[in-house]
C-alpha cells in the first residue's frame, strides 16, 4: 500500500519565556512523532488537550514547518521544500476545522465559500465553477437550492458538511481533520461521520483524525496513535489497541470513554492530574506522575517506542501492565 504521508520523527518546538532576568525556554509541542498515512485509510490522534494534537496538524497540512525530522507528501519532502513545491503539495492537503460556526465566512453564501478555493487556484471559468459547487453539495447531502443561502442558514451539522465541500473542492488526497464532530450533537456526529466514511470509500482519501473522543476514533479509524506531552507513547491498529491496551494512558483514556457495555480496562480509575508543563517536562517517563505503575526507573529513564504484541508502545512496564 503507497503511503501519502509520511512523518519520520517530526518534532515542533517554540521559543519561550525570556526577559530581563527569566532564562529562555523550549517548549516542545511536538517532540519526536512518526507514521505512514495511505489511501482509504484514516489514522486517529488521541490525546488530552495540550498533547501536540493540533501542533501536529498544523504540520500536516503544511501550515508550519517542523523544527526537526521530515514529512513527505507521495514521496516528496515537505519539510525544506521551497514556496512553488509548497504551493503544489499544499492542494493535496486540505483540512476540516472543528468549529463549523467558525470556519464559514458569514459574509459568504455556500456558493461563494464552495467557488472560492477553485478561483484561487485559477480553475474553470465562473459556469464551471458554480456546477463543481453544486455536484459537491450534492455528493455531501446538501440541496442545490442552498446555494446561495448563509452559513447561518443551516444546522451545525450542515454547516459541517459544508466545510467538508469546501475541503474536498480541490480533489485532495489527505484531509486532516481536527476534531471535526467534537463541537455536534452527538445524533448528529454519526451521520457527518458516516457521511466521512462514505465519501473516504467514493473518492480513496486519506484521513489524519485528530480526536480527544475514543468513541469516535472507534466508529472510524483504521489505526490509532495515542499522543502525550508530544510524544507517542501508544500506536496500533484499531482494533489491537482497543482489545488489549498496553500503555497505562490509553488505558486510563478508554475507561474514561463512555460506552454500554463493559470493556477492558473499564473498572479503572480514570486518570487523576494534568499533563506537565511542556516547558519543563520531567526527567524520565512525562508521565510517571500519574501512573500507579511508575518506580524509580520510570522516574530517571524515558521509555522509548517498542514493538510488543503488534503494539507500539514507550512504556518500561508494557508487558506486566494488565
Amino acid at each position: 500500500m503507497t503511503a501519502l504521508m509520511q512523518a519520520d520523527d517530526l518534532r515542533r518546538h517554540y521559543p519561550a519565556g525570556g526577559g530581563l532576568f527569566a532564562r529562555r525556554g523550549v517548549v516542545r509541542a511536538v517532540d519526536g512523532v512518526s507514521f505512514t498515512l495511505s489511501a482509504a485509510r484514516t489514522l486517529a490522534v488521541v490525546g488530552e488537550s495540550g498533547s501536540g494534537k493540533s501542533t501536529l496538524a498544523r504540520m500536516a497540512t503544511l501550515m508550519e514547518r517542523p523544527s526537526a525530522g521530515e514529512l513527505r507528501l507521495d514521496g516528496t519532502s515537505a519539510s525544506d521544500a521551497g514556496p512553488a513545491v509548497l504551493r503544489r503539495l499544499r492542494l493535496d492537503v486540505q483540512m476540516v476545522f472543528q468549529n463549523p460556526y467558525g470556519s464559514l465566512n458569514p459574509r459568504k453564501t455556500v456558493g461563494a465559500i464552495l467557488t472560492e478555493p477553485l478561483a484561487i487556484n485559477r480553475r474553470g471559468n465562473r459556469a464551471a465553477r458554480a456546477a463543481a459547487a453544486r455536484a459537491m453539495m450534492a455528493k455531501v447531502g446538501l440541496r442545490d437550492d442552498q446555494f446561495g443561502r448563509y452559513p447561518h442558514m443551516f444546522s451545525g451539522g450542515q454547516r459541517q458538511r459544508i466545510a467538508i465541500a469546501r475541503a474536498l473542492m480541490l480533489s485532495p488526497r489527505v484531509v486532516v481533520a481536527d476534531e471535526p464532530v467534537s463541537a455536534l450533537d452527538v445524533s448528529i456526529q454519526a451521520q457527518v461521520l458516516n457521511l466521512m466514511m462514505d465519501l473516504q470509500d467514493e473518492l480513496g482519501l486519506a484521513y489524519l483524525f485528530i480526536s480527544h473522543d475514543l468513541s469516535v476514533v472507534r466508529h472510524i479509524a483504521h489505526e490509532v496513535l495515542v499522543l502525550y506531552l508530544g510524544r507517542t507513547v501508544e500506536q496500533a491498529p484499531k482494533d489491537t489497541l482497543f482489545a488489549r491496551p498496553r500503555h497505562p494512558y490509553t488505558q486510563a483514556l478508554l475507561a474514561a470513554t463512555p460506552s454500554v457495555t463493559p470493556r477492558h480496562g473499564a473498572a479503572r480509575a480514570v486518570v487523576k492530574g494534568e499533563l506537565p508543563s511542556p516547558l519543563h517536562p520531567p526527567p524520565g517517563c512525562a508521565f510517571a506522575g500519574r501512573c500507579p505503575h511508575a518506580d524509580a526507573r520510570c522516574t530517571a529513564e524515558r521509555p522509548e517506542l517498542r514493538a510488543l504484541e503488534g503494539h507500539m508502545v514507550a512504556c518500561h512496564h508494557a508487558e506486566r501492565v494488565a
